[in-house]
């Protein structure tokens, strides 16, 4: 259960993970998260945490609430 604010993003791919998406797969620029036939871009890694911000957007193209991310 992550908790909501600044996640790495080996944690962000293990939970995304545990929510049902596959990946994360080379692209262009991002790697992706794929679940169904929705598309979830993964920042690069710059060794440094996601914020809060990012988090937020990551989860919304995802479609995943907040209650739903601490729960995973």
């Amino acid at each position: 259960m992550p908790p909501w604010g600044p996640v790495s993003r080996r944690v962000l791919i293990a939970t995304l993970r545990r929510l049902g998406f596959e990946g994360p797969y080379s692209g262009g620029r991002h790697e992706f998260m794929v679940r169904g036939t929705l598309t979830v871009a993964i920042p690069n890694p710059h060794g440094r945490d996601i914020g809060v911000g990012l988090l937020a957007r990551i989860l919304q193209q995802a479609g995943v609430t907040r209650r739903e991310w601490e729960e995973a």
